[in-house]
This record gives structure tokens, sequence and C-alpha cells, in this order.
């Protein structure tokens, strides 16, 4: 996946908006997946359209009413932000660092949001090679948009649509973050994983961080990933490894269900499994921590 992020243009009224032909292509695109977020139940729509009550909706367009925010926001430990006094050029390292265009900006904490901050209006305005006028990170701040967890997805994609909002803030009863969630998010739970330039290699299937920990797709065939690290992970009693084939097998079978991001998975021998990213159906990323080997 590319960005974790999105920008809002309502508070940014400089934004051209979308005209002509790609403008009504992509109202489109987003029309018809919100007419597919619908209070009606599968049987209603298909009966009013004329069709067959067993014909249903593809699993995509379901998400959007029986998933909720919290089911794809990614938690708040894994939030690139950043403080409101960060200096212009620790600014530019985050987001050389994280491959980001547009970070979270807090006050004190993340508990204490101001807004996010474009790449592309930091580049503008300071110059991309350092020039411009003194830094002033609160000037260029958009405005973020807050949803709470148990919102449907379908609802906070209208909702993104409407205020021209690519991002949001998760927050809890207490007011507090409790994810971050963006319409790339939302959308790839309807189209499947948009991938970008800036998305690791396909054909990579793990790198390692440092000694002892690894960051894997959880498609990786175990085999190989244990021919990797020189250890089985199949040798102990509580795993059956004739009923698994990849490492997100593993994962999911020493948990016994798809963990959710953020959570770590213990294995019997002393492995870690860390959840790096997942849907309510499968395990996509995984960090792989060997406490014996880390340094």
């Amino acid at each position: 996946m590319g960005d974790t992020d999105g920008s809002s243009m309502a508070a940014h009224s400089a934004q051209p908006k979308d005209s002509g032909e790609n403008g009504s292509e992509k109202a489109g695109f987003f029309s018809r997946i919100v007419d597919a977020f619908s209070p009606q139940s599968d049987d209603e729509v298909n009966a009013a359209n004329g069709h067959e009550v067993d014909m249903v909706q593809p699993r995509g367009m379901i998400n959007l009413r029986r998933m909720r925010v919290e089911d794809v926001a990614i938690p708040t430990a894994e939030i690139v932000s950043v403080p409101s006094t960060i200096s212009k050029d620790e600014l530019a390292q985050v987001f050389r660092d994280s491959g980001l265009s547009r970070i979270p900006v807090y006050e004190g904490t993340l508990d204490t949001p101001l807004g996010f901050v474009h790449l592309k209006d930091f580049a503008l305005t300071h110059g991309f090679n350092g020039s411009g006028p003194e830094f002033d990170l609160v000037s260029m701040l958009r405005t973020l948009l807050f949803v709470p967890p148990s919102m449907p997805i379908g609802v906070l994609l209208t909702k993104m649509q409407t205020e021209r909002r690519h991002m949001a803030l998760v927050i809890d009863e207490y007011g507090g973050v409790d994810g971050l969630v963006s319409i790339e998010d939302l959308i790839e739970q309807v189209v499947g994983e948009i991938a970008d330039e800036h998305d690791a290699d396909e054909g990579q299937l793990w790198v390692q961080e440092k000694p002892g920990c690894y960051v894997v797709q959880a498609r990786v065939p175990l085999e190989e990933f244990e021919a990797e690290i020189g250890r089985s992970l199949t040798s102990h009693e509580d795993v059956d490894e004739e009923e698994i084939d990849t490492l997100g097998g593993l994962v999911f079978m020493l948990s016994g269900r798809v963990p959710a991001r953020g959570e770590v998975v213990l294995h019997p021998e002393g492995p870690e499994f860390e959840v790096m990213d997942a849907d309510p159906r499968r395990i996509k990323r995984l960090r792989v921590m060997l406490p014996d080997r880390v340094e």
C-alpha cells in the first residue's frame, strides 16, 4: 500500500476542483462505491433491481456496511506524527524516512492533534533547496477529520467524499486518539490492495531490519523463511506443520483467529510475531522477532 493518509481539500480552498471528463469519471467511481452503501439489506437491493434474491453484492461492497472504522484503522503505535515544535530540517527528514506525503501534527502528545502537514505545502513554501520564508509549521496545517471507531466505513467514505477530506483520526470515548484511517484504506476494502511506486517490491518477501528482527510478507512459504532464519518454527508439539504452508498460517494457528494490527502473537519457543498489517479476513505483513538473536 502507498501513503497511509490523505489530504483535506476543504481546508485548503486554493486547491482546484476536478473538472471535465476526468472529474466526471472520478465522481462516477466514488458514486458507484458510495451507492453500494445502503441501509437496505442485500435481498432488498436485489429484489428492487429485479434480480433473483440469491444474487448478492460482491464481498468488497458488503464490507462498506459490515466493517467499522476500527477494523481498518492504523493503530496509534504505528501513526507517523510530529510535534508542532519540530524544526524544518527534522520535518524534512521525517518525510524522507517515512515516504509519506501527509503527517499529523500535535501539541504535546498525539491526543492533542492540531491538523496535518502536506509535503506539497512544505516543498512549495520552503523550496526543494531549503530556501523560502521563515519556517512556520502551524501556518501550513490542514484540518483533520475526527471519527468514532464504531462508524461503518461506508458512512465514513460518504463523509470523506462530501467534505473532501482524505484522512481521519479515530477518537475513543475519552477523546484520545485511537488510530488513523485514510480514504485509501477504505477503498482497499472494496477493490483490494492498492500498490504504488513507494510500496515494497512484491517479490521481496522479507527484509531484515536488524539482527534477529525481520519484516515479512505473511504469504511467505514457511519453509523458505525457516531456511532464512536457520530454525524450525513447526517443531513444537502445539504446531501441526501439515496444516500450514505460510508464515501467516502459522500465526493464525497460534492465535486461533486473525489477529488485529498491532497485536503480538507469541510462539511457544520464544519468537514473537507482531502484526503490522491485516484486515478481518487475513494477515498481510508481520514483524518477526527472534529474542535470542536480537542485538
